[in-house]
């Protein structure tokens, strides 16, 4: 869960988000009225969507993008802001499943991903507050190992890597938790809502018509596509689903048969007064994000007005977890002591979609309906790529969609009803590894 993407999430904690906070949003776009007839419909007002639209709205389509909240309200807008190199899963199902040479494939568009992020930054003059610099770090001699390969993974695969322990990992990260710490400059960090927003004006200078507070309440396939939403209807040649609808978390479920391939895991994060610059410096030295790598993890960063935005205490149940502020805070101050006496000023949270192998999961449901979803924490560099990749396939390409298509997914165990119990056994099973 490395990207820290949220889904849905309780509604007081999201008005409590440092992200919408921090911007202005403007008149609110309206609901859909009545019927129009399209190329493409894209259902999702978050970074897959949005960069679905744009990317297909730039080759000549006419697109018609549905959001059921606003643009940006679920995961986009809520996330912990880090774009990072790679998969949640790693490589292990690209190379059991698809062989090296593809593996390595979806490892290089891994890398295009961030390359992409960035050249729509530029292109569209996306003031996102970008950030370079990804610190990695472990708290036992155990996880020490375990990043240890992952860095010499990283460098074998062309990143260079800073590798530390011991004292040394204080030149890394200002906190006496880890033992082990690994730096690379490819990942980084950035203010997601902003960047969303940005997204969405590119995506209507494209031509894209973006409909807020128009969730899709049914979808009827077929040779068109239509879409039904409470005042209005979209016929459409091609769809693309990619605001996470197969979630019970974020809406109506129009695509129940990929639905148990995806759980929701709660998240949360919180933001502190801005502290002083030299503080901010010596935790996190050259303004990094970092995460360690157990399980059940936490992962932080500051925020252009050097916030400490530090997120972790994850729920299986999709219920908010009583006294979160305080004992988020706990956790940060174990890590940072620094920040102990630090006010926090927000506190947020939402789902994280994760596959059951923490691969992403894109798709076909038809021969003119793609799916997007599973990002599992990866999602601000990755779901970018999943709109170009989607566009590409509309348009006949469907080579480098297809490298994601044929990894095999499947279901949660369990049931609908039993599949949160389930995760949560698993889970706990995980966390007590980790403490232990």
């Amino acid at each position: 869960m490395a990207g820290r993407s949220l889904i849905g999430s309780d509604t007081q904690l999201n008005r409590q988000s440092y992200y919408e906070a921090s911007v202005q949003r403007g008149a609110g776009r309206p609901g859909l009225q009545g019927e129009l007839v399209v190329d493409a419909l894209v259902v999702g007002g978050g970074f897959a969507g949005l960069s679905a639209a744009l990317e297909l709205a730039q080759r000549g389509l006419s697109v018609v993008l549905l959001e059921a909240d606003r643009v940006g309200s679920g995961a986009s807008g809520r996330n912990g802001g880090q774009a990072i190199v790679g998969f949640a899963s790693g490589q292990e199902p690209f190379e059991a499943q698809l062989g090296q040479a593809d593996a390595q494939r979806a490892w290089d568009m891994s890398l295009e991903a961030i390359d992409l992020l960035d050249a729509r930054i530029r292109r569209h003059g996306i003031d996102c507050d970008r950030r370079f610099g990804y610190v990695y770090v472990a708290d036992s001699a155990r996880k020490a190992r375990a990043l240890r390969e992952e860095a010499d993974g990283l460098r074998a695969r062309g990143i260079a890597v800073e590798w530390a322990e011991g004292e040394a990992v204080q030149g890394l990260i200002g906190s006496q938790r880890y033992v082990a710490a690994a730096r690379e400059h490819r990942s980084g960090h950035l203010h997601p809502l902003k960047f969303a927003l940005g997204l969405a004006r590119a995506a209507e200078a494209a031509g894209v018509r973006v409909f807020e507070h128009s969730p899709v309440t049914q979808l009827r396939r077929g040779e068109k596509l239509v879409a039904h939403t409470p005042q209005g209807r979209v016929v459409a040649r091609f769809g693309v689903l990619a605001g996470n609808c197969t979630l019970p978390a974020y809406g109506p479920a129009v695509a129940p048969e990929i639905a148990p391939r995806v759980m929701p895991v709660g998240t949360y994060i919180i933001g502190t007064e801005p502290v002083d610059a030299a503080l901010a410096e010596r935790l996190l030295p050259g303004d990094v994000a970092a995460c360690d790598n157990n399980f059940v993890l936490d992962y932080f960063r500051f925020s252009a007005e050097r916030r400490m935005l530090f997120g972790g205490r994850v729920s299986y149940t999709t219920m908010t977890p009583p006294n979160l502020k305080e004992v988020m805070r706990q956790r940060m101050a174990a890590i940072f002591p620094a920040l102990a006496g630090v006010p926090v000023e927000h506190v947020w949270g939402g789902f994280v979609d994760i596959s059951m192998n923490r691969a992403p999961d894109f798709g076909r449901l038809g021969p003119n309906l793609y799916y997007l979803q599973g990002f599992s924490g990866h999602g601000v560099a990755l779901t970018g790529l999943a709109g170009l990749l989607v566009a590409e396939c509309v348009a006949g390409q469907a080579e480098r969609f297809d490298v994601f298509a044929r990894l095999r997914h499947r279901r949660f165990p369990g049931g609908p009803l039993l599949r949160t119990p389930t995760l949560a056994l698993g889970m706990l099973w995980h966390r007590l590894r980790d403490v232990l």
